[in-house]
């Protein structure tokens, strides 16, 4: 059974004597632990129609490119598939997705969507709401604890969230029932887009083309539960030693997964749970706690992509050192092709350039040093977002707009007082040093393929 509070009505339409049950996927692109999906053949099975899902490629995703098409497309060609084993037929239209889910919508009796977080995610629903003549319900499966079941409003930080999402998790943390389609869909007839020939979809697309794919990270879910299965067997006990270190191979590398909803948050967190020993906890820490604390952030703060987003102290602290002396400043053209001084700095903009994936504690000192090397927050904060979205796989993503924030002193609080960053946490050179082998990731980096 679906938690009542993973279910709300986005409009006020009856219900009508449809063809057909949608489930407009957009964010939860999964066939596997989707509650949207389990949903939406429940009311189908109700109705005794049949199910169609609904997929829309639209080119103006802010900050998407090649890179972020190539892996989606991998994971919604194996989607698909797996849909189609359950006599469930998909229809992926190269149009806006709140467009494309009207035309589909006209001979619907109901409509379910999963949630998005994201202003324009949300701004696409809402739109569809306004024009649609059946119901249109939102599902929520990407977090484990609804974002709103865990926090009706904005949480300072993780230590303010933490025992919100705790207390619930009981509730939340059970697996979902995968339930016989009563009615197949296959027959009915649909124009849709062909996924066979990927390159061929991407290339109708009017999209950047000059970010490449990424080599090191393949789309879909097996691919994701591939690392799963790997980081169970082979780095779970050591991920407490292991996951702040850039030289060690101990991350389960899953966030690109979970941007792109290809692997549930859930389904994660119940294999982790089951598990004993160490990391099995600072895991969970991230994979639930600060993962739906960027969840959080996103939804209840609408500057999450601007300065404005932070507490008051820190755009303060910010605006009084705004005009101290940097004794390096960079382009950010210097920042992209990375051309620094620094050879640690210039190895994490490396590999997020070459494998759309920087190492997270990199990604913290990265960011830090883009504050301090530009001159002024605005600027900092503006190309800090810019490389993120546009080279990370899981850019463009509540996560990375909260890493984002972080540096600039979002969930953070006030630490001595210096030049250029105030009292916004510092992070130095020796101090990685300090933390792992600094040479040995440098030479990791250098030895990656284009």
């Amino acid at each position: 059974m679906i938690d009542e509070s993973r279910i709300s009505k986005l409009n006020e339409s009856d219900e009508t004597d449809g063809d057909y049950v949608v489930y407009w996927m957009q964010s939860s692109q999964r066939e596997e632990y989707n509650h949207a999906l389990e949903y939406a053949i429940k009311k189908g099975n109700e109705l005794d129609v049949p199910i169609v899902t609904y997929f829309g490629i639209t080119d103006d995703f802010p900050d998407a490119n090649k890179r972020h098409y190539q892996f989606m497309l991998e994971g919604l060609k194996e989607t698909l598939d797996s849909l189609k084993k359950r006599g469930i037929n998909t229809v992926v239209r190269k149009e806006r997705p709140e467009k494309g889910v009207q035309k589909i919508g006209e001979d619907a009796a109901t409509i379910i969507v999963d949630k998005g977080y994201l202003k324009n995610l949300r701004k696409w629903r809402e739109n569809a709401s306004e024009k649609l003549e059946c119901p249109l319900i939102e599902v929520e499966s990407d977090v484990v604890v609804p974002v709103e079941e865990a926090s009706d409003k904005e949480e300072y930080a993780a230590r303010t969230i933490r025992p919100k999402i705790n207390e619930k998790l009981d509730r939340f943390l059970k697996s979902l029932r995968r339930r016989k389609v009563k009615n197949n869909s296959l027959e009915l007839d649909f124009e849709s887009t062909d996924l066979e020939n990927i390159d061929e979809v991407i290339s109708e697309l009017d999209i950047n083309n000059s970010v490449k794919p990424s080599n090191t990270y393949h789309g879909g879910l097996q691919e994701a539960k591939r690392l799963l299965d790997d980081f169970v067997e082979n780095k779970l006990s050591k991920y407490p030693d292991y996951s702040n270190d850039p030289s060690e191979n101990g991350l389960s590398n899953l966030s690109p997964y979970l941007h792109f909803g290809q692997i549930s948050p859930l389904y994660v967190a119940l294999k982790i749970s089951k598990m004993n020993g160490p990391g099995v906890e600072e895991f969970l820490e991230q994979l639930i706690i600060r993962r739906e604390l960027a969840i959080n952030f996103v939804y209840y703060n609408f500057e999450y992509d601007s300065l404005q987003c932070l507490p008051d102290w820190a755009k303060e602290t910010l605006e009084e050192h705004e005009d101290d002396n940097r004794e390096y400043e960079y382009s950010l053209k210097e920042f992209e092709n990375g051309e620094t001084h620094d050879a640690y700095w210039n190895a994490a903009q490396k590999e997020m350039v070459k494998t759309g994936k920087m190492h997270g504690y990199m990604r913290m000192y990265w960011g830090k040093k883009i504050l301090e090397w530009t001159n002024s927050p605005e600027r900092a904060y503006e190309i800090a977002l810019s490389l993120n979205n546009k080279y990370e796989l899981d850019g463009r993503d509540p996560n990375g707009y909260t890493g984002i924030a972080w540096v600039f002193g979002k969930h953070d609080r006030g630490w001595k007082e210096r030049p250029v960053y105030g009292k916004v946490r510092y992070m130095s050179s020796s101090g990685l040093e300090r933390k792992f082998n600094t040479d040995e990731y440098v030479e990791k980096v250098e030895k990656l393929d284009d």
